[in-house]
């Protein structure tokens, strides 16, 4: 096949991409305490010859940090460990965006700090279990159904939060609306039984999510601020309903219509979940004008015709870039991938798994 696109460089919003490959957001649970540090410096750099990075996500708020060791960006300590990443990967030449993921009722009263709740649009249990250092496997609990303060407080917090990550260095944010997080949960009737303007209609369980896109972009700049969605996703029990189209065509219709830089919609199927019906995928490309990054199992094949089909411009891939840091060089150069991939070591706490891959011997 002629790899004419993959290699090419690309716009997306304000940043330039050297090429097209983006390595997708994987949590890793490295950031002790919560802070980036050293070791999450010396991942990124290892991978910054992908055309863009989005990292793992990191909580804009104390109420979002559901998972054991995931980083946040609301103190001053987090803003100045994420320095060090943005650094890792500017020296190197790339491009890297901050992934904003407030978990909302995907979280664990142990996985938080002192004074934080597990808040959701509804109080509506999840099914399934969270692991926590302290106590290993724990059910979900109810989380508290969010008042008219705090929705208000928490799009406040995505605002600073992405006033803090420009101030770290970062090129841009990606809002995190997928898997089944605080934003997804606002979206689904499943998740979301709120009887204020926030629940009901396909509108109103959209609100939240543009509102708080909206206030991002106006903070930040629009061409600074994308979001990933997962249309058909289950991910974080998130069972389907009848409205998933009309929901993801009217965002479509409506983040076009706020301009911002791109759209990341992912696709789980290569990971057993449902598959993403093409139907949405080429609405979302008719209705919406700017960059749109597609995401779920890609090989090198399948990356580029999703872009010589035209309903991708850029392509994203996550597990080849865990065992493969140089994954775009194997690719350019036509160099087999590696098999060894210690997914036992996908969460763990050190640089085993982590940064002990090897380049293309």
């Amino acid at each position: 096949m002629e790899n004419i696109r993959l290699f090419e460089p690309a716009q997306v919003g304000a940043i330039t991409t050297k090429n097209r490959i983006v390595m997708s957001p994987m949590t890793r649970c490295r950031a002790i305490g919560n802070v980036p540090n050293d070791l999450m410096a010396q991942y990124y750099g290892q991978r910054a010859s992908a055309g863009l990075i989005i990292t793992e996500g990191t909580s804009p708020s104390p109420n979002g940090l559901g998972y054991a060791r995931i980083p946040g960006i609301f103190s001053d300590e987090q803003v100045e460990g994420w320095k060090k990443v943005t650094t890792a990967v500017h020296e190197k030449g790339g491009k890297i965006v901050v992934q904003l993921m407030h978990t909302g009722r995907i979280s664990h009263p142990l996985n938080l700090p002192a004074g934080a709740e597990v808040l959701a649009p509804s109080a509506v249990k999840p099914a399934g279990h969270m692991w926590t250092d302290a106590q290993q496997m724990q059910e979900f609990p109810v989380p508290k159904a969010m008042t008219t303060e705090e929705l208000v407080s928490t799009k406040a917090e995505f605002v600073t939060s992405s006033k803090n990550a420009i101030k770290a260095g970062f090129d841009g944010v990606e809002l995190h609306g997928a898997n089944g997080y605080l934003l997804e949960q606002f979206l689904s009737p499943i998740s979301n039984i709120r009887t204020d303007e926030y629940g009901g209609s396909v509108e109103n369980r959209a609100r939240f999510v543009l509102e708080v896109v909206s206030e991002v972009a106006e903070a930040i700049g629009k061409d600074r601020t994308g979001i990933r969605l997962s249309p058909y996703g289950v991910a974080s029990d998130m069972p389907h309903y009848p409205e998933i189209d009309a929901t993801y065509t009217y965002l479509a219709e409506q983040f076009n219509q706020l301009d911002i830089a791109y759209l990341h919609v992912v696709d789980h199927s290569a990971m057993g979940a449902p598959k993403v019906p093409i139907e949405i995928k080429e609405t979302i490309r008719a209705k919406f004008k700017n960059t749109i990054i597609l995401a779920g199992g890609h090989t090198l094949e399948t990356a580029e015709a999703e872009l010589q089909s035209g309903l991708a411009d850029l392509a994203a891939f996550g597990r080849p870039f865990i065992n493969n840091p140089d994954l775009v060089e194997r690719f350019e150069n036509e160099l087999a991938l590696s098999a060894d991939l210690h997914m036992d070591l996908f969460y763990t706490a050190d640089g085993k798994g982590y940064v002990d891959y090897p380049v293309f011997q």
